[in-house]
């Protein structure tokens, strides 16, 4: 009797030590956690303070204006409001162009992304050795804005659809192949074995055991990808590289006067966007659901 109690005593101050122990861990832990957060909020504070000092207007000056522009685009496009439908039946071709900049980016970028994926995806990879190098391929054109390439591919080939569709495909390629890479990783070994049994080329073996098991997959982060790539195309459009971005930046250069058109534009991608987002979101559900 006296063993047991001793060991139900000597258990319960070992539990004591360690609740003790595990409480002082937790202070500690907390204490690190608000002298990180401090260090944190008092960086945040400078940086903004510092590049409000560096800013031409401040930003506190600058804030109270925030809805001047928006108001100014609204009222002039409500006095225009019979003139909008004509407007963006004018601007529908840039659209079209700017479509097509993002189709065709992702189709480029998505068969290059479907080679470097396979390449650098362990156990499926034609050079085991390179595996790394073609993921840090990836990262560097994923890493790349593709405004930097469209500007340097301007100032090489000049304005146009082209260096968007360059520099966008190019994002895309590093961006799609570290999805798919991903989604190759969990594709079944089993067909490969079997086709590898056969005499099969690694070609085949891919084609036939891992492209299957997979493709839904590619095509859904693909249609979600074309949504990403209208907007860039877009955007880019701001830098001379055609499309609809390129109107919509010439009615902001004109300002007052040619604010219907902005809203114009402004509707036209809208609903673009909204449309395409609703259409790739339905086929990716078939694609993954299969219903």
């Amino acid at each position: 009797m006296t063993d047991v109690t001793l060991g139900h005593s000597i258990g319960g101050q070992r539990s004591a030590e360690i609740q003790q122990a595990y409480m002082a861990m937790a202070r500690t832990k907390r204490m690190y956690g608000g002298i990180m957060l401090i260090i944190f909020i008092a960086l945040m504070t400078s940086g903004f303070m510092l590049a409000d000092s560096r800013n031409a207007g401040g930003f506190w000056n600058g804030i109270l204006n925030v809805f001047q522009f928006p108001g100014e685009v609204i009222s002039e496009a409500s006095e225009k409001v019979a003139l909008i439908p004509a407007l963006m039946v004018k601007f529908f071709p840039s659209l079209i162009e700017t479509i097509n900049i993002a189709a065709a980016s992702t189709l480029v970028g998505g068969l290059l992304a479907v080679a470097l994926s396979l390449l650098s995806t362990r156990g499926l990879a034609r050079f085991p050795a390179l595996i790394g190098v073609f993921r840090r391929l990836m990262d560097i054109m994923r890493a790349i804005p593709e405004i930097v390439i469209a500007l340097v591919l301007i100032f090489v080939l000049g304005g146009g659809p082209v260096p968007a569709m360059i520099a966008i495909a190019f994002h895309t390629t590093g961006a799609l192949g570290k999805l798919f890479s991903e989604v190759n990783e969990n594709a079944s070994q089993k067909p490969l074995e079997g086709l590898e049994s056969t005499g099969a080329s690694w070609s085949q073996r891919m084609l036939l055991g891992v492209i299957p098991q997979v493709a839904p997959n590619w095509l859904s982060y693909a249609l979600l990808r074309f949504e990403i790539n209208i907007r860039a195309s877009a955007i880019l459009g701001f830098v001379g590289s055609g499309g609809i971005g390129y109107d919509l930046k010439n009615a902001f250069s004109w300002g007052q006067g040619r604010y219907d058109e902005v809203a114009a534009i402004f509707i036209l991608l809208f609903l673009t966007i909204v449309f395409f987002d609703q259409l790739s979101s339905h086929f990716r559900n078939k694609l993954v659901t299969g219903a």
